[in-house]
């Protein structure tokens, strides 16, 4: 069995390579990422090299991932959990002090029980969570800043499934992701049809579409003409925070409805701030209306706690996301996956995955399955808000015992 490695040292949200310590293999030949009874760890594994869908290689990439339960020894009671775009491997608190991003749906008696599975999620290639990244140190000793090379969301299942390889794991009970997360779980299941038994696309869709597309190069663009972000080589100075926050901005209308929104804020100023004045024009931060004042906290948040260049590179693998290139029709693409049990889920109120974007992959699935909706006013962000209605879909569905 490979090494497994503790990373220790953490900043805010941001995982950091540095302190080590190694784990020891368990007695019994069954392989626990289990802190005492929880896990909730950040932990690191080599994978060697990646080939990329682009072409070259990525050299000596390092997998960083979370894990919660045991492993039994036919290595098929594990359940893969995959992240969204900005979101990190920290699903659930553990014996951290926490809480994850779904809370209350992996732990000991919730619905993904880990008393009986074993669960992983892993930071995406190119993320900033302790997966090989641009932040992360190159061969030749300094960050890989601009020389990152172009990743795709399915570079990034082969590297995850060259994890479950190290980590002893022969087929998933289920593979389970939101938004990006989804496209990356509907990419397992075209991609390693036999290494699936399940497999949930929650708020996501078969392929980016222009509209998406078009959100995505805005933001991009919005780091990219941040006079800090130096082509990408910014490690050694200021980082590209105002572009950004920006860019944050930008995606978090589109994670959010209109009625969100509106009946949340609608036109009211912030803290008092008169909206009608020259201060608008002339001062920053003043005479704010309180749905600006929300996104510059959303914008805070991220820049504290997430990489510039990293941003750039999954927002990138989002754009290229087509489960079915080089692979035919959609039908043709998904028709290896017959033998996979599918659960397609939408939120009602999404504006950023439409609900009809989920009918039209669920169309193409090889055996009938319907489209399951979470009723939720909050937008797209639903698929992360809602976890009651999530964790209710996948119980009836995946997790009945």
């Amino acid at each position: 069995m490979s090494q497994v490695t503790d990373v220790i040292p953490k900043l805010g949200n941001v995982f950091l390579p540095g302190t080590e310590t190694s784990t020891p293999e368990p007695a019994g030949g069954s392989w626990s990422a289990a802190v005492g009874q929880g896990g909730g760890v950040l932990r690191s594994m080599g994978i060697g090299a990646l080939p990329l869908e682009a072409g070259g290689v990525l050299p000596s990439v390092t997998m960083a991932f979370e894990c919660w339960g045991t492993l039994n020894a036919t290595g098929e009671n594990a359940v893969l959990i995959l992240h969204a775009l900005t979101g990190s491997t920290h699903v659930s608190r553990g014996e951290s002090e926490e809480d994850g991003w779904w809370e209350g749906l992996v732990g000991p008696g919730e619905v993904i029980d880990t008393n009986k599975y074993f669960v992983v999620c892993a930071n995406m290639v190119g993320g900033c969570y302790g997966t090989t990244g641009p932040s992360s140190i190159a061969e030749d000793g300094r960050p890989y800043g601009s020389r990152f090379p172009f990743v795709t969301i399915r570079d990034s299942v082969h590297a995850e499934a060259a994890l479950a390889d190290k980590l002893g794991i022969t087929s998933w009970h289920a593979v389970i992701g939101g938004s990006m997360g989804g496209a990356r779980a509907l990419e397992w299941a075209a991609t390693y049809p036999e290494r699936v038994q399940r497999c949930a696309v929650v708020a996501s869709c078969a392929a980016s579409t222009a509209e998406q597309i078009a959100f995505a190069q805005a933001q991009v663009l919005a780091i990219r003409q941040d006079p800090h972000f130096a082509g990408g080589d910014y490690y050694d100075g200021a980082a590209p925070t105002l572009g950004l926050g920006l860019a944050r901005r930008i995606a978090h209308i589109t994670y959010r409805s209109e009625t969100e929104l509106e009946s949340r804020f609608g036109r009211q100023a912030q803290g008092g701030d008169d909206t009608i004045s020259h201060e608008r024009l002339g001062t920053p931060g003043k005479g704010k209306y309180a749905v600006e004042s929300y996104l510059d906290h959303q914008a805070h948040k991220l820049v504290g706690r997430f990489d510039a260049n990293s941003y750039i590179a999954i927002t990138e693998a989002l754009m290229s996301h087509d489960v079915a290139r080089g692979r035919g029709t959609l039908a043709q693409a998904l028709a290896v996956a017959e033998g996979v049990e599918f659960l397609i889920t939408a939120v009602d109120s999404d504006r950023l995955y439409f609900p009809a974007q989920s009918e039209e992959l669920a169309a193409a699935l090889p055996r009938d399955v319907p489209v399951r909706r979470i009723d939720s006013g909050i937008g797209h962000d639903g698929f992360l808000t809602e976890v009651a209605a999530v964790g209710d879909l996948l119980r009836e569905s995946f997790f009945k015992d």
